[in-house]
């Protein structure tokens, strides 16, 4: 149990009977309204602005038992209600060491995403983020854009020497290596973005195409039932594989086809929504069998925004050879015969490359706001190249795009967005 704020001395106090020593662990009985005690364990004092949050911290490290618990919770409040002490909202922790400034918005977004990691490639590119790499690898391009804001404002104060004095300071240059190393950020921050969020994978197709074999193949797992009965399948089956530390969710649907049966009717509605939902779409089919009808009407609804690629299932039965050949995929799921060709055209159809630094843990804001940076400054490079008169325009977009950078830190951030971002914690981070 933590807590943190100008409460702590007091609480300290009434629950461990004393002062501590900052930053010593202290065995001792955690005492009650009348001196009883409730429970006995370690107490940890750090003075601010020495801790997590930049405040006074106690931290409390009792017995299990959520009577003892609420005990020394409910015993806590007490002796904190004059100073104003409540229970912490969600994330409050980590809100208040951003507001101290021991972490920037950034750093702070990677503690949920170390908490929330589903691989440990993922976990350990937050815990990188964290250690601020991912702010530095921004810092670094807000410092270059700041020399060249100063450099071509200072400009334009002195219209009548301002190409030259750019030409001889080199500001297309400086421009230019900005640009390269903010298109180097977003696209470790697009390969983390797949880390954290991963690819929805859908597996759809006519019945008895080998669906779930193929699903079962993916995990390396008996997750699906597996039968020569078309229409085995009538829900969807989830399950989470990873390749090379990207998170999979693999979906297995019901087979698409005509019938007249209420529940195979209502499976196949959800196969729909479940492929209207994806990310990567892998149509199965039997690699014995031609083209047939219903394989031109499943393939023609399928969302021409969403990737998608042929799956030939069955192979070990027509003597053919694993292989990718053009959009289709030809693979056995029982043999398991060009699976691993399968799983690398999975990764690049989800955009992942093997990077040799590291993937920055990114989130759709981040994104948002490196992709709108990168505009801004394509549009400074574009008003560089043209008369001297363009040369506030080019000012502007380089203030705009240094804007953008800076949401992404927490420099420049409404409380709305703060609200959001620390909403999704759990109480206590």
């Amino acid at each position: 149990m933590r807590v943190s704020g100008s409460a702590v001395v007091v609480v300290m106090e009434a629950l461990c009977g004393k002062r501590l020593t900052p930053r010593h662990a202290t065995l001792g009985p955690f005492l009650g309204d009348e001196g009883e005690v409730i429970d006995e364990g370690i107490s940890l004092y750090f003075p601010g602005p020495h801790s997590y949050s930049g405040e006074d911290v106690l931290e409390l490290q009792g017995h299990g038992g959520p009577v003892v618990l609420q005990m020394i919770l409910r015993r806590c409040l007490v002796a904190g209600k004059a100073q104003g002490l409540r229970i912490a909202e969600p994330g409050e922790f980590t809100r208040r060491a951003f507001l101290n400034d021991k972490i920037d918005l950034l750093q702070a977004e990677a503690v949920a995403d170390l908490i929330e990691a589903s691989t440990e490639a993922a976990a350990r590119s937050a815990q990188a983020s964290l250690h601020g790499v991912f702010s530095q690898a921004v810092e670094a391009i807000v410092e270059a854009l700041t020399k060249l804001r100063l450099l071509v404002e200072a400009t334009l104060d002195f219209p009548e020497e301002e190409i030259e004095f750019l030409k001889s300071s080199d500001a297309l240059g400086q421009l230019e290596r900005i640009r390269l190393e903010l298109t180097s950020v977003l696209e470790r921050t697009r390969q983390g973005a797949l880390l954290r969020d991963g690819v929805k994978v859908v597996l759809a197709g006519r019945p008895n195409v080998g669906k779930s074999s193929l699903l079962n193949a993916l995990a390396e797992a008996e997750v699906a039932i597996v039968t020569a009965i078309p229409g085995t399948t009538r829900d969807r089956i989830a399950q989470a594989i990873q390749i090379e530390g990207v998170a999979l969710h693999i979906i297995d649907t019901a087979g698409l086809r005509a019938t007249s049966d209420p529940i195979e009717i209502i499976g196949i509605e959800r196969s729909w929504r479940e492929i209207e939902g994806a990310d990567i779409i892998l149509n199965l089919r039997d690699a014995r069998e031609p083209l047939m009808a219903d394989d031109i009407e499943i393939a023609s609804r399928f969302p021409p925004s969403v990737p998608s690629r042929s799956i030939f299932n069955k192979i070990d039965l027509t003597g053919e050879p694993a292989r990718i050949d053009g959009p289709s995929v030809y693979v056995s799921a029982l043999t398991g015969a060009g699976m691993d060709l399968l799983r690398q055209e999975i990764l690049r159809l989800a955009g992942w490359q093997a990077l040799g630094e590291t993937a920055f843990l990114g989130r759709q804001r981040h994104l948002e706001a490196l992709q709108a940076a990168d505009l801004h400054l394509a549009r400074a490079a574009a008003h560089a190249g043209e008369s001297d008169r363009a040369l506030d325009l080019y000012a502007e977009e380089l203030r705009l795009a240094q804007d953008e950078l800076g949401q992404i830190t927490g420099e420049l951030t409404s409380d709305e967005l703060l609200g959001e971002i620390f909403g999704r914690f759990c109480i206590g981070k």
